[in-house]
């Protein structure tokens, strides 16, 4: 009894009508990276042989700003899921440093890299948030044998007027607001982490930034998804990543801005669910995505079922079947 009730206190339940029939198993960690604590979040895969999905997040963004997502996203994928806080982020050590124009790139190429390696992960699926998902095609470009695929939500390949003037809109915010008190409940140092931020891309230095040089040596296939009202990216974005990598393929969501997991939340797990199982290619990655549909949708699928066969049968008996 002990022993269940044990079992049954380290199931994450999944408070959604989706997901509500699936339970993921989940373990917050930290792992040292480049001379960084970093703080991990692990959700067990489904199967062994499922692959892993690492989450990196926005510019603004830690392992908890994702909320429930990856557990939603595990539900769906029946993948492991990994997802870390960056330097300076979440409860990741403090930025003790103004961040260089080529802080995505040290990310991407150093130590993205060396935390795969550290935790023996191997041929991930990477998915990136905005300045996470630039990380992601830097990677892509730098070694491009190491991802499975790359799902992209909202990535930056280069910098936009409507950037710059979004970022500084969000500095005044900043000042006159309850905007950091909000930040807070997501990282520990929420000034550095702010200031890191909104520092570098205002810094005029960064306008030149761009990584589409990395883009034409990328071989997996990539997911991007854009809102269409982002308020941080335009669709040259994506459109400029298709143009160099051609696998790959742009799904634009409505009544959204730059978070689509958020936004567009069911939409973004279903097109993220459906891309996975059509890179693995197997039955097992379908019927890991099929396991997170509820008992009630079951039910309500076979009773809908039911009804057709019948209409069925009605049709074929003809006039006669009714006199």
């Amino acid at each position: 009894m002990d022993r269940a009730l044990g079992r049954a206190a380290r199931r994450i339940i999944v408070g959604d009508c989706i997901d509500m029939a699936a339970t993921v198993l989940q373990q917050r960690g930290e792992v040292l990276v480049d001379g960084k604590r970093l703080e991990t979040l692990w959700i067990e895969p489904a199967d062994k042989d499922r692959p892993t999905i690492v989450m990196l997040h926005e510019g603004l963004g830690s392992v908890a700003l994702w909320k429930d997502f990856p557990q939603r996203l595990a539900s769906r994928t029946g993948c492991g899921i990994l997802v870390y806080s960056r330097y300076g982020h979440g409860n990741s050590d403090r930025l003790l440093e103004k961040r260089p124009v080529e802080f995505m790139h040290h990310e991407g190429e150093k130590v993205l890299p060396e935390l795969l390696d550290k935790l023996n992960i191997v041929k991930p699926i990477l998915l990136g948030h905005s300045d996470g998902g630039s990380i992601a095609l830097i990677f892509a470009g730098k070694y491009p044998d190491r991802p499975r695929a790359l799902v992209l939500e909202a990535p930056h390949v280069f910098v936009e007027d409507l950037s710059v003037a979004s970022i500084t809109q969000a500095k005044v915010a900043y000042l006159t607001t309850e905007l950091p008190r909000k930040l807070g409940r997501y990282h520990q140092h929420v000034d550095a982490t702010f200031w890191g931020w909104n520092d570098i891309w205002l810094d005029p230095q960064f306008r030149s930034w761009n990584i589409e040089k990395y883009l034409p040596a990328i071989r997996c296939k990539i997911l991007c998804i854009q809102g269409e009202e982002d308020e941080y990216g335009t669709i040259a974005q994506v459109r400029a990543i298709q143009a160099r990598v051609p696998a790959t393929e742009i799904l634009m969501l409505p009544n959204c801005k730059h978070s689509a997991h958020r936004d567009q939340t069911e939409a973004t797990l279903e097109r993220m669910a459906e891309f996975v199982a059509e890179v693995e290619g197997t039955e097992g990655a379908t019927a890991a995505m099929k396991s997170a549909v509820t008992e009630q949708e079951c039910v309500a699928t076979v009773g809908f079922l039911r009804l057709a066969v019948l209409a069925q049968d009605d049709r074929t008996a003809g006039p006669l079947a009714k006199s």
